[in-house]
């Protein structure tokens, strides 16, 4: 909830966007979605503010950046007081719904669950920058948190030219780490099921609610459906672990290890080093041990030689909203003032 009605407030505007590239996805889920748009207060076409695209993580939409929230900022609030204390200039952020029978997906293009890359890249950013003026080449940023985040930094290493500026909070990497235990749940579960993903889904629709070891194991076929899907077969999904004996089956381990940011990042770090901008943080108790990977990261984004500001803060992987107040700063006066990218280009904070 609001804590100040002083800032000058934005508004949001809900539109439909009817999608050509989901209307094949496998699920069935809905071609035709809504978006937020988040519009600054003294908007003008005359002065066209950049635009950023925020990603959500799993089991959130786009959609849900924008609602009431008790006893905290929703992102328009944020936004408002940010721009309304001067710390950045105005923006118009777009909240696309890329939510999936999954609860989610990493934001890239699959057989197994659809084309959320080119659905955010090549239809969401078009159409907001034709509905408002605002965005344009060098004028884009993507901010996301957990699989958001991993979704913002490969977009913008798969994708060159279309972001400027990319934040990625407690992004997914070092899978070999954030990913043991899950597969083992996953497993687990399965196997209770008859070992069939057909039949664990069966399973999921009759729960309510659904068990935070159900939860664990959709969100495994949500990465699975996105690393590594096989069109042939009824689920389109291939997991990584033998359900009975919980042992990696290397050959398809080897196929979700090419989406691992840290495995691909020396080969897109020419993509990287073009951004005006790139934030990466984690909390130090990540309960995913994902500030593992991030760490991993920062030294390979130095070795490679790419500007970078990397934080690491007291906390885990929830309730981190805060952490936004750091990025979308940084973010924007990147994008306005590309002097300042150098100032704080490798920067760390512990």
């Amino acid at each position: 909830m609001r804590k100040s009605q002083t800032w000058p407030q934005g508004s949001v505007r809900r539109v439909t966007l009817d999608s050509a590239v989901l209307a094949d996805n496998p699920w069935g889920d809905p071609a035709r979605r809504l978006l937020d748009i988040y519009v600054p207060a003294g908007y003008r076409e005359d002065s066209p503010p950049p635009l950023f695209v925020y990603l959500a993580g799993f089991t959130q939409s786009g959609l849900s950046q924008t609602n009431w929230s008790a006893f905290c900022e929703n992102m328009p609030e944020r936004l408002d007081r940010l721009i309304g204390q001067g710390r950045m200039g105005p923006v118009v952020v777009v909240f696309p719904d890329c939510f999936t029978r999954f609860g989610g997906n990493q934001y890239l293009n699959s057989a197994g669950v659809g084309r959320y890359e080119d659905y955010v890249i090549d239809e969401v950013v078009p159409f907001a920058e034709a509905q408002l003026c605002c965005g344009g080449r060098g004028r884009r940023a993507v901010i996301g948190k957990s699989y958001g985040g991993f979704g913002a930094l490969m977009q913008a290493m798969q994708r060159p030219g279309v972001w400027s500026a990319v934040a990625c909070h407690s992004g997914y990497m070092g899978f070999e780490q954030c990913y043991a235990n899950d597969l083992l749940v996953a497993a687990t579960q399965l196997r209770r099921q008859g070992g069939t993903i057909e039949a664990f889904l069966s399973h999921f629709d009759a729960t309510d609610p659904p068990s935070n070891n159900d939860v664990v194991t959709i969100a495994i076929l949500a990465v699975a459906a996105s690393y590594d899907s096989d069109p042939n077969c009824r689920s389109r999904i291939r997991l990584p672990i033998d359900l009975n004996t919980g042992e990696i089956i290397l050959e398809r381990w080897a196929v979700w290890q090419r989406h691992d940011p840290l495995r691909v990042v020396r080969e897109h770090a020419a993509a990287l080093r073009d951004l005006k901008a790139l934030f990466i943080d984690c909390g130090d108790a990540d309960e995913y041990h994902l500030q593992f990977g991030a760490r991993r990261l920062k030294h390979l984004l130095d070795e490679a030689g790419v500007a970078h500001l990397y934080e690491e803060f007291a906390g885990g992987h929830e309730g981190i909203d805060h952490r936004l107040d750091e990025s979308l700063v940084f973010l924007e006066r990147a994008l306005a003032e590309p002097a300042l990218t150098s100032i704080k280009s490798g920067h760390s904070r512990n």
